[in-house]
């Protein structure tokens, strides 16, 4: 199982990126996934996640602003961020359970910076 997550950078505040996540080894419409991120000195936590029925929850922090998505037909995960603010940098990494086995399985990480 790999995870590969891109799309990260620096944007303004107020400004819009939207991560993506691509995977080979466990089908995303099949299993929960989700996103999470890491701030320097914090410790990882959840962002978004969606399970394998469609259901999606959200971090307070980031309801409103973000939402999770996926393309069942290219196994991908999105995460749109709107309105982003200087609190929501971070790198932000995107997991999958495999639930046949229960492991976890993360992406590499991408890093986002909401600075002006």
């Amino acid at each position: 199982v790999q995870l590969q997550a891109f799309g990260g950078g620096l944007v303004q505040p107020g400004g819009s990126l939207r991560l993506s996540c691509a995977a080979s080894g466990i089908i995303f419409s099949s299993n929960p996934v989700g996103w999470y991120r890491q701030a320097p000195g914090k410790q990882r936590e959840l962002v978004a996640g969606i399970t394998s029925a469609g259901g999606t929850n959200y971090a307070d922090s980031v309801k409103g602003r973000f939402t999770i998505s996926r393309d069942n037909a290219k196994n991908t995960l999105y995460l749109q961020m709107n309105s982003l603010k200087p609190e929501d940098t971070a790198v932000y990494y995107c997991k999958g359970t495999l639930l046949i086995t229960r492991r976890n399985y993360w992406g590499q990480g991408t890093q986002v910076t909401v600075s002006s």
